[in-house]
């Protein structure tokens, strides 16, 4: 009885999947700030390894192979090449939440050019100083989908920018655990 209560517990925690940037790292800045917001949360983390992919429709298919049978409700968490991965998989996967930074969007080379979110909740980070994924791209893409949009003052790595985005991360953790979101999550 104790453990079937145990992994009812561990099952229904939120699992938030972070997908780093084409060059990026499964640990690197962004992705280890972002984790301890999530375990604040009371969320378990998964940071995908995509190092050796190249591809970014083959970075997709990895993707949906770790989420697809996941029993948690899913939070993707993207960087750049990430943030087109986890709205790619999310026709698929359905999951709670994409929280998007920096989405590489309508660029040459990616196959899906019009991807289309799949989200109960989607937020999108973009710096205006964006110099490798055009700012206006972000904005099409939240005017098409409808998304939340917070443009900041910061590059393509937003780094400089990391203690606003992890305000809006928690907000947007409190917003599906809490919030309106709450009774399917």
């Amino acid at each position: 009885m104790e453990n079937s209560r145990k992994l009812k517990m561990a099952i229904s925690k939120p699992l938030i999947i972070f997908s780093h940037g084409k060059e990026g790292t499964p640990n690197g800045s962004k992705i280890l700030q972002l984790t301890a917001v999530a375990k604040e949360h009371n969320c378990q983390t998964l940071s995908m390894d995509y190092r050796t992919i190249n591809s970014p429709d083959s970075r997709v298919d990895k993707l949906l192979n770790i989420a697809s049978n996941h029993p948690a409700p899913l939070v993707l968490v993207g960087s750049s090449m990430g943030s087109y991965i986890s709205i790619v998989a999310s026709k698929q996967i359905k999951p709670k939440g994409l929280f998007l930074l920096a989405p590489a969007l309508y660029l040459d080379g990616y196959k899906n050019q019009n991807p289309i979110a799949s989200a109960k909740l989607t937020s999108v980070v973009h710096g205006w100083s964006d110099d490798v994924v055009p700012v206006a791209n972000a904005i099409t893409f939240s005017q098409k989908q409808k998304t939340r949009l917070h443009l900041l003052d910061a590059d393509h790595r937003l780094l400089s920018a990391m203690p606003i985005i992890k305000n809006l991360f928690s907000l947007f953790l409190d917003e599906l655990i809490t919030g309106e979101e709450s009774d399917s999550f």
